[in-house]
């Protein structure tokens, strides 16, 4: 399937100042206000939108991708993006679209399931080294979260000498809450946040030290070896606990790492990842249930507080601290993925607290994953039947 990328220029106004707050993002009341949840400090929610009246402009780069997952920047200026149902694809800088490369392990496709994340090695010039994680079929209906590694042919039609170096435990007949964010620690390893499956029954293992449901990994980034917190009890691959579906990861400025991840109805979060902590699901959470019961205590002891959540939930995803020429204002700041709420969301951190929030390009669709191109443009993919890879650049 060679589907040729189109390319359409559309101007779009940046919606900060009046417009966000027109938009309402910090007017519609929490789900969890029938419950009198508060946050547990000042400015945990709802941070003051932040205001602009920068012009973007996006260009739709290629389209026709089938619910494109994962995104990952290429040194001479290409992305490889990975589709749901199993495929990975490199698009060049001009948006042409490559034919699926070849190799790539079964995945199973199911509703959330099939080809998540992707990252490439720093020195993918002279290794051309790839990362992936995907829903693995493992018998009987089950599947878990695994993590692959292989080499990318110089021509970039196959994936060689690929090898699984990790995979979830245990596996569970769920199609759901993969998780699956890859995030390389710059030391030869990679941390993995992944999900715990959501049904009532795998939940609860978030909690326990011997399953890798819910947590975050650290592990070798070539042979998968564990390299853990050291936590007591614990399987030697977690470093932490306590999570319900990561959907984002990056390293911050300070060389920290950060991930966001689904609540229920309610309750997104985003975490400080840190070494051996324990973020509280299911026993703690700002969310309430689909059905509008509550699901747990906002605050647990024994667990830590999310340096910042949102209720109602923008359904957060792919997550990048920038980092470019082109928009100096934002140098540092969080841009995050909302598949709810059809935007590009960014936040103003200062230390560990958010000070400012903004909702940008709103109504662009699903937006899965966001990185910063080398020239500092923004760009991002959507998910959706006709999945786009948009570049977003300061306008006129």
């Amino acid at each position: 399937m060679n589907r040729i990328g189109r390319t359409t220029t559309l101007l779009a106004t940046l919606l900060g100042a009046g417009c966000a707050l027109a938009q309402g993002f910090n007017d519609t009341p929490p789900n969890g206000a029938a419950y009198d949840q508060s946050p547990a400090f000042a400015g945990q929610t709802r941070a003051p939108a932040l205001l602009s009246d920068m012009p973007l402009q996006q260009t739709v780069l290629a389209a026709g991708l089938e619910h494109p997952w994962g995104l990952a920047m290429l040194p001479d200026g290409a992305w490889l993006v990975t589709e749901r149902p199993g495929r990975m694809r490199v698009i060049g800088a001009d948006g042409a679209m490559g034919d699926p490369i070849g190799g790539l392990p079964q995945v199973d496709a199911r509703d959330q399931g099939g080809l998540h994340d992707v990252a490439v090695a720093d020195d993918f010039a002279q290794t051309r080294r790839v990362w992936w994680t995907y829903a693995e079929p493992r018998g009987e209906g089950r599947n878990a979260t695994a993590v692959a590694t292989g080499v990318l042919s110089d021509d970039g039609a196959q994936m060689q000498d690929v090898t699984r170096i990790w995979q979830q435990n245990p596996a569970w007949a769920s199609t759901k809450h993969f998780g699956a964010r890859i995030v390389h620690d710059g030391q030869g390893r990679i941390h993995v946040g992944v999900g715990e499956r959501s049904n009532p029954e795998p939940r609860q293992l978030a909690q326990d030290p011997q399953a890798t449901l819910g947590k975050t990994i650290r592990i070798d980034a070539m042979d998968g070896s564990p390299a853990g917190a050291g936590i007591d009890g614990a399987l030697p691959e977690i470093w932490t606990m306590g999570h319900r579906n990561i959907q984002g990861a990056a390293m911050g400025p300070d060389g920290r790492i950060w991930m966001n991840e689904h609540g229920p109805k309610g309750g997104d979060e985003l975490n400080l990842i840190r070494q051996g902590d324990n973020y509280g699901w299911p026993l703690a959470t700002y969310g309430t249930n689909y059905d509008g019961a509550q699901m747990g205590q906002t605050q647990v002891e024994g667990t830590v507080q999310p340096v910042y959540y949102w209720d109602p939930s923008p359904a957060l995803s792919g997550m990048v601290f920038y980092d470019g020429p082109m928009f100096p204002e934002w140098q540092g700041d969080a841009l995050l993925g909302g598949l709810q709420s059809g935007s590009v969301i960014r936040l103003d951190i200062e230390g560990e607290k958010v000070t400012g929030e903004a909702r940008h390009l709103q109504g662009i669709g699903r937006v899965r994953d966001i990185e910063v191109a080398e020239d500092g443009a923004i760009v991002l993919i959507t998910d959706e039947d006709d999945g786009q890879l948009i570049r977003v650049t300061r306008g006129d």
